[in-house]
């Protein structure tokens, strides 16, 4: 991973985490002037928000140092670990707010939740959802598990704010004092669900899952670039945090010389790198019987 973009995504890992605070603060701030159940459960769920960017901060700096003796593949990983500690804390918010939600259900009470309250809290997730925005965006171009992953529970936070907000003015000017703690448990299914799919995403990555659209970008590539080659089979691939490692067999004619096999592996390597910066390639070159006929076939 380049010096540079190490250095943009721990910047913007540390602006997570100064977004979150505020926005935390500004929602318990309306919490305290509207005594709202639900918006408690926005409250808590940016609690989680401020952990989980911390916990990514750490898991980025973690991923951005180099390759030892320890670790000869680098330590990319550690944004993984990232996702799944903050999917953990998703649900546990979730079940947290539950506890709270349930017996308002079974007796529900009128709370005041003046207009200035909600104002406030409609701020914070204006200040949420462009945050978020700018995250998803920065974290897919970068190729960044860790800024993914806090991108989409941010957004995810601020889908559950506005159906908040929406839910409490109603409650409010219709007198169905119910659907203040019944939003509540809305909110925490809905973060239970963010939870599950990002566990299952960052345990798929430490499991080294593949890739379908990754593997489609590689045979195309390899069906561009390998001129000379005669196929290119038993391909492999891994995503480690930013760094995507790429294995195949390459098939070459067997009066090939050795230089002139090296130059198609090189020009492989540059193609590959072109389109997945920072990949880490492996080529292991073969003479014509050890072909399969099946993979990538060139000629």
């Amino acid at each position: 991973m380049a010096p540079l973009t190490t250095s943009r995504t721990l910047r913007i890992a540390a602006g997570s985490v100064l977004v979150a605070v505020v926005v935390l603060s500004l929602k318990f701030v309306a919490y305290q002037m509207t005594g709202s159940l639900a918006l408690y459960s926005d409250a808590l769920e940016s609690i989680i928000n401020v952990v989980a960017a911390l916990a990514a901060l750490i898991a980025l700096r973690i991923a951005a140092r180099p390759a030892d003796d320890n670790h000869p593949y680098g330590h990319s990983k550690a944004e993984y670990f990232s996702a799944v500690a903050e999917g953990v804390l998703i649900v546990l918010a979730a079940f947290t707010i539950l506890r709270e939600a349930l017996p308002a259900i079974q007796n529900p009470g009128a709370r005041a939740a003046p207009l200035d309250g909600l104002l406030v809290n409609g701020l914070a997730s204006v200040i949420n959802g462009v945050w978020a925005t700018f995250l998803l965006r920065e974290g897919r171009s970068i190729g960044s598990p860790a800024l993914l992953a806090d991108g989409r529970h941010v957004m995810s936070d601020v889908v559950t704010s506005v159906g908040v907000l929406a839910g409490v003015l109603l409650a409010r000017f219709t007198g169905w004092h119910v659907l203040d703690p019944l939003l509540a448990a809305l909110v925490a299914v809905n973060i239970l669900w963010s939870g599950w799919h990002l566990v299952r995403e960052s345990v798929g990555g430490l499991m080294d899952g593949a890739d379908p659209d990754t593997t489609a970008r590689l045979r195309r590539i390899m069906s561009q670039h390998a001129d000379g080659a005669l196929e290119m089979h038993d391909l492999r691939t891994r995503q480690a945090g930013q760094v995507t490692f790429v294995e195949f067999h390459l098939v070459v004619p067997g009066d090939m010389t050795v230089s002139r096999s090296h130059v198609i592996c090189d020009v492989l390597e540059e193609a590959i790198r072109a389109e997945m910066p920072g990949a880490q390639v492996t080529i292991h070159v073969e003479p014509p019987e050890k072909a399969k006929h099946h993979g990538v076939v060139v000629v």
